[in-house]
């Protein structure tokens, strides 16, 4: 077999359930050497729990019993049962709609009359993605990943290319912080800010990392089209369904029925976005769309119930890894909970700000964010923990409130998709079959980017008054 030149001299990682294990194992051992602390949790006027900054205080060293890892495990999968259920039933109705023929006749059109043209498809892509994603976890679209990948098959490109429209154009949208009520909002509120304020800078800086994303996922795109052996998942997609016999179903040209089945899969996008914008959805809701989604796709491309019902089984087998990874994700977060070791590291790297000089100071925030967010991967969770230390310190260290809120949202976002212990990037990595270290050769270069390009933002702030 030939090895890719982008995966040379980097040898094979265990599986993603074996690095997790092994992130569990570190918080255990960290639970035993870092000292317990916290901070005192009080409810403000908007009735959410905050951190009083100045209540951190040491407490009886709390040891995380090796033998409790899969009871916290437990625990995680159960508070992300609605996740699961969401992934589960997506897979189930994605793969119904593959069955239909659609999607492949869809891909094939495509593919056929835009030929030379494909880069725009993927900007506009990303840019839909991103837009969505404004308002939206990039978690809503998992079930999607699978179809993106084939049509990034189909174009010439390989799955990475698939799987970056969703992820690195949701992460676009997300990560700025726009719009976004579980982050933003709740950010400007725990800090005294007016809802929305300061909405300028942060659609010019999705306008900034939009342009530079989109530019290297197309130059890379490129790359692999002209040369499909410099994928770093060149051996893997050899192997996918779309390079088999059912090929033929791209060549098949669409008719009425794969039409109507196409609009359930875009009235149920159309139906989830609205709902979490305008009716305050939450994924269970999401979830029960997609099982619509299965039935109502199933009934128009004339499959029996039995059928239907057998496609379901099938399409959310195919979910049960993603599913697995992302409920033992959520045990690194409980085994430092229960060692409450999070707010020791919490109170650490704030403190450690105020050594450095002010025009740094802004990025530094960003960066310990991001440290932050390896152990804090819900954003709301997030905002709740630092937003009231860091509002406060922004005051000490003579940066806006607003631009603190701006390094929450990059550290917060950003990160998300290079950490093996974020559900939106395992759980995409994981239903289109993706290894861990194969996006990482692809992604490494990408972050370091957005880790400069997001410095620079934050060192904008510092030359007028952003609030």
């Amino acid at each position: 077999m030939k090895e890719n030149v982008s995966g040379k001299g980097i040898k094979k990682m265990p599986h993603t359930l074996v690095i997790l294990m092994l992130i569990i194992l570190v918080a255990v051992v960290l639970s035993w050497v870092i000292p317990s602390g916290e901070y005192v949790r009080v409810e403000n006027d908007l009735g959410i729990e905050v951190i009083d900054p100045s209540s951190f205080h040491y407490i009886d060293k709390i040891r995380v019993n090796p033998l409790n890892i899969f009871t916290i495990a437990i625990e995680g999968f159960e508070k992300s049962a609605v996740l699961i259920c969401v992934i589960l039933f997506s897979g189930a109705a994605f793969n119904i709609i593959t069955k239909s023929g659609a999607l492949q006749s869809l891909i094939g059109m495509v593919s056929r009359k835009t030929r030379d043209k494909e880069y725009y498809f993927i900007s506009i892509l990303t840019l839909i993605f991103g837009l969505i994603c404004t308002t939206q976890g990039v978690n809503t679209f998992i079930g999607f990943a699978p179809i993106m990948v084939m049509i990034s098959l189909a174009l010439g490109y390989d799955s990475i290319v698939g799987a970056s429209i969703i992820l690195l154009g949701g992460a676009v949208g997300f990560s700025t912080g726009t719009l976004n009520v579980n982050t933003t909002i709740v950010a400007q509120e725990i800090a005294g800010l007016a809802p929305y304020s300061g909405l300028g800078y942060r659609v010019f800086s999705f306008i900034l990392y939009y342009i530079v994303t989109n530019f290297l996922l197309i130059k890379y795109a490129k790359k692999i089209k002209q040369n499909p052996e410099l994928s770093p998942m060149y051996e893997i997609d050899k192997k996918r369904d779309i390079n088999s016999e059912d090929n033929k179903d791209f060549n098949e040209s669409m008719n009425t029925r794969k039409w109507m089945v196409i609009i359930s899969l875009f009235a149920a996008l159309f139906i989830i976005v609205y709902g979490g914008i305008k009716l305050d959805w939450k994924m269970n809701n999401t979830a029960a769309v997609f099982i619509w989604l299965a039935v109502l796709a199933g009934l128009i491309a004339g499959f029996t119930p039995s059928e239907i019902a057998k496609y379901f089984v099938e399409g959310a087998k195919k979910m049960i890894g993603a599913a697995l990874i992302i409920g033992f994700a959520r045990t690194v977060s409980g085994v430092l909970d229960e060692g409450k070791i999070m707010d020791t590291a919490i109170f650490a790297m704030t403190n450690a700000i105020n050594m450095f000089p002010h025009i740094i100071k802004a990025p530094l925030m960003f960066i310990v964010n991001i440290i932050v967010n390896m152990f804090i991967t819900s954003g709301s969770g997030q905002a709740a923990a630092v937003m009231p230390i860091f509002a406060p310190l922004a005051d000490t260290i003579g940066i806006t409130r607003q631009t603190a809120v701006l390094a929450y949202n990059f550290g917060d976002g950003f990160c998300n998709y290079i950490l093996p212990t974020s559900t939106a990037l395992m759980g995409i990595l994981g239903a289109t079959d993706i290894p861990y270290d194969k996006w990482m050769v692809f992604m490494g270069k990408i972050f370091g980017v957005w880790i400069a390009l997001g410095s620079l933002i934050m060192i904008g702030t510092n030359f007028f008054n952003y609030i």
